[in-house]
């Protein structure tokens, strides 16, 4: 199996942008990865976009990423206010909001929504992802949920045990307006984690998985 690293640790000059429709979808899709990558590269700037945060779902966002980027000196946390459920009929607004991401520098790894998500919100973020940053290395990720769209991914980060703990830990703590939801138990993310895990044997056990469309070797 072929292992790509995006550069040297420590180099200032990286950045990362994350997109989220709602407010725990990057926790939830790349938790993990987002982990990982920032332990690697502790001194790249972050860009945490979430689309959809009204009402509790807004303290609910910024909790969860401040804690996902601790210690990260540069980063910005976006919030829109479009409405859930609602994107394909905002979207001349939400491209609006991709154009002014755009205009804020090249980022050198996008983690969005996978293509072929069925959840209309989570479709458009990765149709406008794509229309948005022509020339980029952008890996979609996936959200188990009810209508059964996960797919046949090709590209797996490991993801070490004390980085699975921390991920679901900090999606129990921060998003209790989904505790009701009967998707919503550590072990609906514990146990996709640790199937991607098997699929790429993984020597943590445990993997995320992502749709990678494009790639310059």
């Amino acid at each position: 199996m072929l292992r790509l690293e995006l550069g040297e640790p420590h180099a200032e000059n990286h950045r990362f942008l994350f997109l989220g429709a709602h407010s725990d979808d990057i926790e939830i899709g790349a938790g993990g990865t987002v982990q990982t990558l920032l332990q690697r590269y502790p001194d790249a700037h972050v860009d945490w976009v979430v689309f959809s945060s009204a009402g509790v779902r807004e303290q609910e966002a910024l909790g969860s990423a401040a804690e996902f980027l601790e210690g990260i000196a540069g980063k910005d946390v976006l919030l829109g206010g479009f409405r859930t459920s609602f994107f394909p009929y905002d979207g001349a607004d939400i491209k609006e909001f991709f154009e002014k991401l755009k205009a804020r520098g090249t980022p050198d790894l996008i983690l969005t929504h996978y293509r072929d998500d069925l959840h209309q919100d989570h479709a458009l973020v990765s149709k406008l992802t794509w229309n948005t940053f022509r020339d980029h290395l952008i890996l979609e990720y996936e959200i188990p949920k009810y209508d059964g769209d996960l797919g046949r991914p090709n590209m797996y980060v490991p993801i070490a045990q004390e980085a699975v703990d921390r991920k679901i830990g900090a999606i129990m703590r921060h998003f209790g307006s989904q505790s009701k939801r009967q998707w919503f138990t550590e072990d609906t993310f514990t146990s996709l984690m640790r199937v991607r895990g098997v699929e790429c044997n993984a020597p943590s056990r445990f993997a995320e998985a992502f749709h990678l469309r494009k790639a310059t070797l």
